[in-house]
């Protein structure tokens, strides 16, 4: 057999911080622009993300940056690592690319740095990637995830039009972390407080709980891996919701790192369905 070739490294985009705010305790808000996004482009989808880089600590690349050199000439621990974010909102006639992330002080990599974040400062990201956006055709629209989630859902709530049957759940620590979105009237989006509870109970709990119109639906079910799995299972099984209509997937996994859970999240999403197909 012939040997493949190996793949080509991604082209990375170079950025620099605009501003930053804090818009909830939890949430900051990191505005990017310059040159360098000149050929990017976002919209079709309301899931678009980029996979932010970081050098290791101690390690520099050489100028201009260029992956593909760096997976040449670095070994692999120092490689840049990867962290995904949702586009929260991409304005093409200002170049400026908007992410929110989620921040618990120093806890991991990319939310420390979001809140430290200063104007001026050089930022590089793949992408953009995605693959969802709420289906007009659909009879109504069933939305639900935690605040790592909330990004993706804010965006596809604004991306509705007027009129659109949708339900929304959202889950967050407190009422401090609820935020305002620009939905169209009538849609209706429930803040669930989770508290002290696990993760996504409060989610599971409440989509078992709804009265589910008749007609299609369109769901968008993301954030932490073990209340997706729940979901899922409910969804498919129980609620008879047919694969190609429910985008699901988990972002995270409780007490896994980043590097962790996506070492085996394909293998762990392939199980589940698994399990759910029998």
């Amino acid at each position: 057999m012939a040997e493949q070739p190996a793949r080509k490294a991604p082209k990375a985009t170079e950025a620099r911080v605009v501003r930053t705010e804090r818009i909830t305790p939890h949430m900051v808000r990191v505005v990017l622009g310059g040159p360098g996004l000149a050929g990017f482009d976002a919209g079709e989808y309301t899931d678009h993300y980029v996979k932010l880089l970081f050098a290791p600590e101690g390690v520099d690349y050489p100028e201009p940056f260029d992956m593909e050199r760096i997976r040449a000439e670095f070994p692999r621990e120092q490689w840049p690592t990867t962290r995904t974010y949702t586009v929260r909102a991409w304005d093409p006639v200002h170049r400026e690319l908007t992410v929110d992330f989620v921040v618990h002080g120093d806890e991991g990599l990319a939310g420390p740095w979001a809140a430290r974040a200063r104007a001026g400062e050089t930022v590089r990201f793949l992408g953009p990637g995605g693959g969802y956006a709420p289906d007009p055709a659909a009879d109504w629209h069933l939305l639900a995830g935690d605040e790592s989630a909330l990004p993706a859902i804010a965006v596809a709530l604004e991306r509705l039009p007027e009129g659109a049957r949708v339900h929304a759940f959202l889950e967050v620590p407190d009422a401090a972390e609820e935020q305002k979105f620009a939905a169209a009237a009538g849609v209706d989006v429930t803040w669930l407080h989770r508290g002290e509870r696990p993760v996504g109970e409060a989610l599971v709990e409440a989509v078992r709980g709804l009265d589910f119109p008749a007609g299609d639906v369109h769901a968008f079910v993301h954030g932490e891996a073990g209340f997706v799995k729940e979901l899922r299972r409910h969804l498919r099984l129980d609620r008879g919701v047919p694969r190609e209509r429910l985008s699901i997937s988990g972002y995270w996994r409780q007490g896994k790192t980043d590097e962790a859970w996506r070492a085996i999240k394909r293998e762990w999403n392939e199980q589940v369905e698994r399990e759910q197909e029998r």
